[in-house]
């Protein structure tokens, strides 16, 4: 067992956000803040985590419980608990074995993971490491033509959904990487880097790490025609000149026959709309507070979504989820499950695998818990009359 992965097992670390401050010491500023942080002055951020404070639970006592049902079924899927690995880009930053070790992790806990197109690593051997269901999170960054020779390689490889994302039509303004110098770090000339040579030799184990992985690494699931995988330092400009609209949907069900989840909605006419267009789900999320700073708590507008869609399609939510109790909170609210983006990427971030690993035993553990203690059977017998407190 490696330092990092002892650390994560340490009996200390019992939450989400121990597995966050392994995280903190061991990645450099630049690297954990482009994880921790949100847009401009990250008040979506907190109020993500402040709407889940607002709602309390009413527990029901004395009630005879047999060992709680955590499963859930999504998109034909079945799934051992209502968790889900949601996209998150440049995994392989974090910790080398990135998205393959996060996929890893998701399969051997019984969930599904989303593999962003901004990874780091094939999305064959993504697939190939999970023995669960895995999500293709496609965003058009490299074109059409890029964006469809990769659904056509999640058909081939079996990914068995695909996440549209909608609410990146430009990067949010994220402030801590401006101050940092991210996009020096990870784009600029070799003189531009020295700066960040005291962080980056205080950490001498992500360092090396990241030294032996080859540096920053191209796009493997971003082939541009004639030029190849796209660099990383073109994906954020790129984002902007391709942004997804409601006509992009008619050409990508065409080159996809699978369920499609439209992820970034944060209103009821949205979820109609993306319904109408097909979407077997939607996902209510403002991409955990790093686009638009003052969009509203996911948590606080999925009633809204849940009424909207009306029984006709799955609905999912993320943001601000760190507790199982979140979790239960949401599936009350109306979602079918959650997906953590933050809470497995201190994990990813901490010690690989074995940190997300961790993440998830922890929301698991968390979850069977506050189900005894709400007197509640199953993930299935949540509904809104186990929680009070207002969503507005």
């Amino acid at each position: 067992m490696t330092y990092a992965s002892r650390a994560v097992a340490s009996p200390r670390v019992i939450n989400i956000e121990d597995l966050r401050s392994v995280a903190r010491r061991r990645l450099p500023k630049v690297i954990f803040d482009y994880i921790d942080g949100g847009a401009e002055g990250e008040v979506t951020l907190r109020e993500n985590r402040l709407a889940f404070d607002a709602v309390t639970f009413r527990p029901r006592q004395a009630v005879p419980l047999s060992p709680a049902s955590l499963g859930v079924r999504i998109l034909n899927s079945d799934l051992a608990l209502p968790v889900v690995l949601a996209p998150v880009g440049y995994s392989r930053l974090m910790h080398p074995a990135g998205e393959v070790a996060a996929a890893r992790a998701a399969g051997k806990a019984g969930t599904a993971y989303t593999l962003s197109t901004i990874s780091g690593h094939r999305l064959e051997d993504v697939k190939a490491a999970s023995a669960g269901p895995v999500w293709y999170q496609l965003y058009i960054v490299g074109g059409r033509e890029a964006a469809e020779e990769a659904i056509a390689r999640a058909r081939v490889a079996g990914f068995s959904a695909l996440v549209v994302t909608v609410d990146t039509p430009i990067g949010g303004m994220r402030e801590r990487d401006i101050r940092n110098g991210t996009l020096e770090l990870l784009n600029g000339p070799p003189w531009s880097k020295l700066p960040f040579l005291p962080q980056l030799l205080a950490h001498p184990g992500w360092l090396t790490h990241f030294l032996l992985d080859g540096g920053v690494p191209t796009l493997p699931n971003v082939v541009i025609p004639g030029r190849g995988p796209m660099l990383l330092d073109d994906a954020r400009s790129a984002l902007s000149r391709t942004a997804v609209t409601w006509q992009d949907l008619s050409w990508i069900r065409d080159m996809w026959r699978g369920p499609i989840l439209i992820k970034g909605i944060l209103t009821g006419d949205d979820a109609r709309r993306a319904v109408d267009e097909g979407a077997a789900g939607v996902v209510v999320s403002n991409h955990g507070g790093r686009q638009l700073d003052g969009a509203p708590a996911t948590l606080r507008v999925l009633p809204e979504v849940v009424t909207a869609v009306n029984g006709r399609a799955v609905v999912l939510m993320d943001g601000g989820v760190r507790r199982g109790g979140d979790v239960v909170k949401a599936l009350c609210l109306g979602a079918r499950a959650v997906l953590v983006g933050r809470a497995y990427a201190y994990g990813l971030g901490a010690a690989g695998e074995a940190g997300v690993t961790r993440a998830l035993e922890i929301l698991r553990a968390d979850l069977e818990r506050t189900l005894k203690l709400l007197g509640c059977p199953s993930i299935a017998a949540l509904d809104r009359s186990y929680v009070d407190g207002s969503t507005r």
